[in-house]
């Protein structure tokens, strides 16, 4: 298995597995979406993708989002979407995502990543977990507000 990063020009690397991701939060289907979306993403450099491939087969991906910090002056990172195909899970290529994510955050001098998941996704939130990140909750410094427009 390679995991590595992709560029603008090899978005179709993961447009069918960020298509798969959308439905697994029940969205519809929808490939042009997806493929608008990822490239957009790319091809403005906002986002970040880090593909696993098993044979030069996409079977799982990862995208980050920048985040700034104007009190600790950082380029920090969300881990926004992580998906691996159904048939490939429970073979470490989640942690493996995540761990590349990781150390191109370190490189980049970011000084935290964060991630969210769905309360009822148990096997996500363990595996967030064994990896070192901590749960956060209403008792953090800070809380999150959204307003929608």
């Amino acid at each position: 298995m390679e995991i590595k990063r992709i560029n603008p020009a090899e978005s179709a690397l993961v447009i069918s597995l960020f298509d798969q991701y959308r439905q697994f939060y029940k969205q519809p289907s929808d490939i042009g979406v997806a493929e608008r979306f990822i490239n957009e993403r790319l091809g403005k450099n906002e986002s970040v993708i880090f593909v696993a491939l098993d044979n030069n087969e996409p079977v799982g991906f990862t995208q980050l989002y920048p985040k700034y910090s104007s009190v600790r002056v950082s380029k920090n990172w969300i881990l926004n979407d992580l998906y691996v195909d159904n048939n490939y899970r429970k073979q470490g290529i989640g942690e493996a995502l995540i761990r590349a994510a990781m150390e191109f955050a370190k490189n980049e001098g970011a000084t935290f990543v964060q991630l969210e998941t769905a309360v009822n996704n148990y096997t996500a939130q363990s595996l967030y977990e064994a990896i070192g990140f901590e749960k956060q909750g209403p008792d953090t410094e800070f809380l999150l507000y959204k307003m929608t427009v």
